[in-house]
C-alpha cells in the first residue's frame, strides 16, 4: 500500500476548511501554528481570526504593546507562546525588514519556534521537505507501523523523526504534512478511532495486533506539585482595588492578578487575619473580610495544581494606589482571574 498516496487522497476529500489552508503567507501559517499548539481547532480558531483582524501583518503585531497581545491571547493558556510570538514579530519586522525566513534552518531560530513549527512553515510555505512530528503524527506512525518506543523518550523522538523524514512526499511536502496531521486529528483519534472505515486498516500493524488503544506509548515523567494560593480582592470605599502585574518568571509573567499570598497549607477563615503575611500586608489598617469560595478552587496546570481561595476584603483606604474596579476587564489576566472577575458581582 502506498502510504503517502492513500493519505493525500484521503486529505483531498476529508480535510476541514480552515482559513490558514487558503494561503501560503508564512505570517498567517506561523500565527496558526503557534496558536494551535496544545489547542483544539474549535478553541483556537476565534483567536486566530482575532489576531489576523487586529494584526493583519507582522508589522502591526510588532508595533503592538505586549499587554495588548496578552489581552488578546487571554484564555488560551501557555502565555509564553504569546510573549514569544510578539518577540519574534519584532525580530522579523525590525531586523529582517518584514521578510519572513524561508528555510527550516532560519525559521527555527525564531523565539518560540521548535522543530515541528519550523517544519510546518518550511514545508507549507516554501515546499521544503521538512517532516513534521506532532502528537497526531506520533499516533498515526506508532499505530500504523506498530512502534512501541515511548514518544517522549530521547530514542523515540529521534526514531519517529527519522521515520517521518523517510516517508515525506518530496514533491508536495506541505500537502503531505497537513494530510498526516489531519488524519491523526480526525481519523486516527486518541480514543475510539474510526478503524472500520480507515483507508489504512488493511496494513495497520496496531489494528492487526489489537494494540490500537495501547499506542503510542508515553512515559510518565511529570511530577505534579500542589500549591495554595490566596488572592486578596480588596474593595475600597471609593470603588478601587489592587491589581498587580506578575513580574516573576513563569507562565503568568506580565499578566495581572489580585495581590497573592501563597501559604504552605490551606488557609482557614479563622486564621486569615492572624496570619503573619496578612498582618504584614495590612499593618494597622482596619478591614472586614469574607471568603468567596469556602472550598478551594483547584486550577490544574501541566506541572502543578493550584488550590485557590479568593478573599474579599472591604477596606476604607487601600494600602497603596489602586485602579478603578470598572477597569479590571481591560487588563490581561490568567483564565483563573478572568473567570473570577466574570463571576463576582462587582459594583461598578
Amino acid at each position: 500500500m502506498d502510504f503517502k498516496k492513500v493519505l493525500t487522497n484521503w486529505y483531498s476529500v476529508n480535510k476541514r476548511e480552515l482559513p490558514w489552508r487558503n494561503t501560503k503567507n508564512p505570517y498567517y501559517i506561523w500565527l496558526s501554528e503557534i496558536i494551535m499548539q496544545q489547542t483544539q481547532i474549535k478553541q483556537g480558531l476565534p483567536y486566530y481570526e482575532a489576531f489576523v483582524t487586529n494584526y493583519p501583518t507582522v508589522f502591526e503585531l510588532a508595533n503592538a504593546q505586549e499587554q495588548d497581545v496578552l489581552k488578546l491571547w487571554q484564555g488560551l493558556g501557555y502565555y509564553s507562546r504569546a510573549r514569544n510570538l510578539h518577540a519574534s514579530a519584532k525580530y522579523v519586522a525590525e531586523v529582517l525588514n518584514g521578510v519572513f525566513p524561508s528555510t527550516f534552518t532560519e525559521i527555527i531560530k525564531l523565539k518560540g519556534v521548535g522543530d515541528y513549527t519550523a517544519s510546518a512553515i518550511a514545508s507549507i510555505c516554501f515546499d521544503e521537505p521538512a517532516a513534521v512530528v506532532d502528537g497526531n503524527v506520533y499516533r498515526v506512525l506508532s499505530r500504523y507501523f506498530g512502534i512501541d518506543t515511548p514518544i517522549n523518550s530521547t530514542q523515540g523522538i529521534k526514531e519517529f523523526k527519522i521515520l517521518a523524514t523517510t516517508l515525506i512526499d518530496t514533491e508536495h511536502p506541505g500537502d503531505y504534512n497537513q494530510a498526516l496531521m489531519e488524519f491523526g486529528a480526525t481519523q486516527c483519534k486518541p480514543k475510539n478511532p474510526y478503524c472500520i472505515v480507515c483507508p489504512l486498516k488493511d496494513s495497520c500493524v496496531a489494528l492487526q495486533k489489537g494494540q490500537v488503544d495501547k499506542l503510542p506509548v508515553k512515559l510518565k515523567t511529570t511530577k505534579v506539585s500542589k500549591k495554595h494560593f490566596n488572592f486578596l480582592v480588596l474593595l475600597s470605599s471609593d470603588q478601587t482595588t489592587l491589581f498587580e502585574q506578575r513580574t516573576t518568571n513563569g507562565i503568568w509573567r506580565n499578566l495581572y492578578q489580585f495581590p497573592l499570598i501563597e501559604t504552605a497549607s490551606e488557609l482557614s477563615s479563622e486564621h486569615f487575619k492572624a496570619h503573619p503575611k496578612i498582618k504584614s500586608y495590612f499593618k494597622d489598617l482596619q478591614f472586614e473580610y469574607s471568603l468567596y469560595n469556602t472550598k478551594a478552587l483547584i486550577h490544574k496546570l501541566s506541572h502543578q495544581h493550584l488550590h485557590t481561595k479568593f478573599w474579599i476584603v472591604e477596606i476604607d483606604k487601600l494600602p497603596k494606589k489602586g485602579i478603578p474596579i470598572s477597569e479590571l476587564k481591560t487588563y490581561p489576566t490568567s483564565i483563573l482571574i478572568s473567570n473570577f472577575i466574570e463571576e463576582f458581582n462587582f459594583t461598578y
